[in-house]
């Protein structure tokens, strides 16, 4: 079922109460649309690989809507991670950053770390802060499959696998975050994307510190 995800409040209380209740709902954000799961659902965010058909073994990234509330996923983070979220955060720019303890081991695959990220699309915010929780998203296509840029392209993927798609229309960037792990010593680039190491390295504000790309990836 697609809907318009423009400024009507009933959809979007419609769209958080799905959430809510266990189910999926895709969303446009600033770089992709999206497919999402209450972070603390474990078994809505099972769904999401079943939807998908994704790996189990490629752990979900959480959006958040606010900045701040990277506390209520992430462990403690040191001072050059919190000064690169402050710069490009709301935006395309996803941190892997130690996982807080009650983050579900089926949004990590088993690991100890979490991917996180604000993004700069008012609707997805909203949808956030409605569904009173993080939320554990993906891009709304199968894996391996183009990442969707209208509602348009996540129907013609997932349609009969998400409970509802909000329609808002063509997501402004088309292009997927950008993937850096800030878990070790020096950040990792495990996707680039709109956010260049160039730009982490300078935002760390770390003397000497440089920045490796490795593979990128496509889920």
């Amino acid at each position: 079922m697609t809907r318009r995800g423009d400024p009507h409040a009933a959809v979007l209380a419609h769209a958080a109460e799905l959430l809510r209740r266990g189910e999926l709902v895709a969303f446009p954000t600033d770089t992709v649309y999206g497919v999402g799961a209450v972070v603390w659902d474990a078994a809505a965010v099972a769904k999401l690989y079943t939807a998908k058909l994704r790996s189990l073994d490629k752990a979900i990234p959480v959006l958040l809507a606010d900045p701040d509330d990277v506390t209520l996923v992430a462990g403690d983070l040191p001072a050059a991670v919190l000064r690169i979220a402050e710069r490009f955060w709301p935006g395309p720019l996803t941190l892997v950053v130690p996982k807080g303890e009650r983050v579900p081991a089926e949004v990590t695959s088993g690991g100890v770390t979490v991917a996180v990220r604000v993004p700069d699309h008012p609707l997805a915010r909203a949808l956030i802060r409605a569904a009173g929780a993080p939320v554990a998203t993906t891009s709304a296509n199968l894996s391996g499959q183009p990442s969707p840029v209208t509602a348009q392209d996540v129907e013609a993927q997932l349609r009969g696998r998400v409970a509802l798609i909000l329609d808002g229309g063509p997501c402004p960037g088309g292009v997927p975050s950008t993937v850096v792990d800030v878990s070790g010593p020096q950040p990792v680039i495990l996707r680039p994307g709109p956010i260049s190491l160039e730009q982490i390295v300078e935002a760390s504000e770390l003397p000497g510190a440089s920045a490796v790309v490795r593979d990128a990836h496509r889920d």
